[in-house]
């Protein structure tokens, strides 16, 4: 159960998403049903049909930075920067310090500058773990400020972009849910991108109710499972709020038998981070590394919307906790054999 062997699985390259569907919710939705086992195909657009009178959808309102720059070093070497730390407001400082992956055929020393457009620099005051970078920005208009002119959508190594493919605008949109408002992710909540607003009010005729939480999402996602019992993996921890409004509308439907269904395993974590010892979700702020594999006990959750995800990543080790590690094999197996599109821009599951 715990055997990172347990969480592989084949997957042809043409089944990788390249690019979203034509319509948000035109995207394919593969319902499991824990109950009886029953694995069966419809659209995203069916989701309303599919859930009961009384559910509360939970949903991540983070919005996803465009955090890639491109710049050069005073070798005149190319450079490119994913910027980590993201404050909600936009300001103008003169110089600012901030966490960075930093990429480049080598590796420049401390106390090196790196050039950007606009008149921005940077100098490397020092390296952390995992290849990280604090990069010192100095110019006449802020980073962040930098970053929503000429920053790029920094999207999953695994969807392939070339400069000369004019998909940038296309991204910039389709890789942002309907819901994003809390500035600070590098990566989106990617069970979220398949919602329209017109399936929102589709949702709330049905008397099914929309509340939601944040959690940004951190470059973590994306860092491979190194270890062989998966309960030893490490999350980087990353940072939530759940609104009083969010958390009263949980415990409301809780105690009224009301189910609870997360978009994306992002609000999954940050629900079952925040439970009193009394079994009601908690107003708080803060951040979690919980990483959820089988055995976890779900105290908050019971519906999940998600993505088909990675093999031997931490996703799948928390959709096989939920749904059983049999039945998500079962599920990925039809998915595979049926040609639904996988990853970020791709299909989604209904699980119940």
């Amino acid at each position: 159960m715990y055997d990172i062997e347990n969480y592989d699985f084949e997957l042809r390259e043409d089944l990788i998403a390249q690019v979203p569907a034509e319509g948000r919710d035109r995207s394919r939705l593969l319902y499991v049903n824990r109950a009886n086992d029953e694995i069966t195909g419809y659209n995203f657009y069916d989701l309303p049909d599919l859930l009961q009178a009384g559910d509360l959808i939970i949903v991540n309102n983070t919005k996803v930075v465009p955090a890639r720059l491109y710049g050069r070093k005073e070798s005149g070497g190319k450079a490119e920067i994913l910027v980590l730390e993201h404050p909600e407001a936009i300001d103008d400082p003169f110089e600012e310090s901030r966490w960075c992956l930093l990429k480049s055929s080598k590796r420049p020393g401390v106390g090196s500058r790196l050039f950007f457009d606009k008149g921005v620099s940077g100098t490397v005051q020092e390296y952390g773990k995992g290849g990280l970078a604090r990069v010192l920005f100095q110019g006449p208009e802020s980073v962040d400020r930098l970053l929503e002119e000429l920053g790029k959508v920094p999207l999953p190594p695994y969807i392939k972009r070339d400069a000369k493919d004019n998909m940038a605008a296309l991204d910039r949109k389709r890789y942002q849910t309907v819901f994003s408002r809390k500035r600070g992710a590098v990566a989106a909540p990617t069970a979220g991108l398949h919602f329209t607003g017109e399936l929102i009010e589709k949702l709330k005729k049905r008397e099914i109710t929309v509340e939601e939480i944040t959690l940004h999402v951190g470059y973590g996602t994306f860092q491979p499972v190194r270890v062989r019992d998966i309960r030893k993996h490490g999350l980087e921890a990353e940072y939530f709020s759940i609104p009083e409004e969010t958390a009263k509308a949980v415990n409301s439907a809780k105690s009224g038998g009301r189910r609870i269904v997360a978009v994306g395993t992002t609000v999954v974590r940050t629900l079952e981070s925040a439970v009193s010892p009394s079994g009601f979700l908690e107003n708080k702020s803060g951040k979690t590394d919980l990483l959820i594999t089988p055995g976890f006990k779900f105290r908050v959750v019971e519906g999940l919307v998600t993505n088909f995800h990675l093999p031997r990543s931490s996703l799948l080790f928390l959709v096989s906790a939920f749904a059983g590690n049999s039945l998500i094999k079962k599920a990925y197996k039809y998915a595979v054999d049926n040609e639904y599109r996988f990853y970020s821009y791709g299909d989604a599951m209904l699980i119940t």
